[in-house]
């Protein structure tokens, strides 16, 4: 079985355009998960001052995110 390596995207002034289809938040909340209308998937860190910055986004859904759910271990 292959390792998993996470990819990472790199943009310029502008970010790529992520029409918020669906959001979930973590257990802990210090993290928000959005899909996207463009098939892309954010993470979001949450601060406890309640400030969101991005954290990663992946690519490579070919169809719209209309759902997230929490995997278990």
């Amino acid at each position: 079985m292959k390792p998993w390596v996470p990819a990472v995207a790199v943009w310029g002034k502008t970010a790529p355009s992520h029409s918020i289809t669906a959001v979930m938040i973590t257990d802990d909340q210090q993290t928000i998960v959005t899909g996207s209308q463009e098939g892309q998937i954010c993470l979001w860190d949450l601060s406890s001052d309640l400030k969101i910055s991005s954290k990663e986004i992946l690519f490579g859904h070919t169809a719209s995110v209309t759902c997230l759910a929490k995997a278990r271990e």
